[in-house]
């Protein structure tokens, strides 16, 4: 398993355009991929609406984790969409 941490830095937090690319990016991969926020988990590769709902704002700090056999990968690529659109 790998984990990362990430701060959102957008002034919007995640909302429903980097929200969507987010889990796009997440469900090329088999491993999965979790985030946690405040207490609560959501996997990456559900809906849209179980992301938004999270109410992530800027400045919040992330737990990412990535467990599977290209988690290695999944996770460099997970970092750096959430680089981009957030």
């Amino acid at each position: 398993m790998i984990a990362f941490d990430y701060t959102v830095k957008d002034r919007d937090g995640i909302h429903a355009r980097p929200a969507g690319t987010i889990i796009k990016t997440a469900n090329l991969f088999s491993s999965d991929i979790k985030i946690e926020h405040k207490g609560r988990t959501e996997s990456l590769k559900g809906g849209i609406f179980s992301l938004l709902g999270m109410g992530i704002r800027c400045g919040d700090t992330l737990r990412i984790k990535v467990d599977g056999v290209d988690e290695k990968a999944a996770a460099d690529e997970i970092k750096r969409t959430f680089e981009e659109v957030l």
